[in-house]
């Protein structure tokens, strides 16, 4: 962690570490495993909200916790940018990071892949095999989407890749 800022630091030693090394094919470990995952999300999110700072809504999409689906947003010159967010566990995780999908801002930005797939690659993917197991969802988010969001987010405002829902509505009303 040497290198990073104050704020990065205090938020991830926040985050429980996961200790459960198991990923979806391994039946009651992969229980205990989601149970981790779930206390570091309430973790990280209450944290969020008690410093003003909530960014993002997500909940498994099917009862095996495969899939993931919700909300992200960033808020550009005061105005809030709110995009779907999506991925599916890998089998291999947590050896594998999952990838996190923003589909609606598919082909919008080179840092990201077929599918809205961002780009972890350089930067996260080395830090999360790095800290296999102990790292899980709440680290991706926390590491990898949010400095995502906030490195690309006000490039694609400032560029009209992307505008604000209120722009969009008045543009479409003239």
């Amino acid at each position: 962690m040497e290198g990073w800022d104050p704020s990065t630091k205090s938020t991830l030693t926040q985050i429980p570490l996961l200790s459960t090394k198991s990923g979806p094919r391994d039946g009651a470990a992969w229980t205990q495993r989601l149970k981790e995952e779930y206390k570091a999300l309430i973790a990280y999110t209450s944290m969020n909200k008690s410093n003003d700072n909530d960014w993002f809504r997500i909940s498994a999409a099917n009862s095996d916790g495969t899939r993931w689906v919700g909300k992200c947003w960033y808020v550009h010159n005061l105005l809030k940018y709110e995009f779907d967010l999506q991925f599916d566990i890998p089998v291999t995780y947590p050896a594998t990071a999952p990838e996190i999908e923003l589909p609606q801002l598919d082909g919008k930005t080179q840092k990201m892949y077929r599918g809205g797939k961002i780009c972890l690659t350089v930067h996260f993917k080395p830090l999360w095999a790095k800290n296999c197991p102990r790292f899980g969802i709440a680290h991706a988010l926390c590491l990898g989407l949010a400095p995502w969001l906030a490195a690309e987010i006000p490039i694609l405002v400032d560029s009209g890749m992307i505008k604000h829902k209120d722009d969009e509505a008045s543009s479409t009303e003239s």
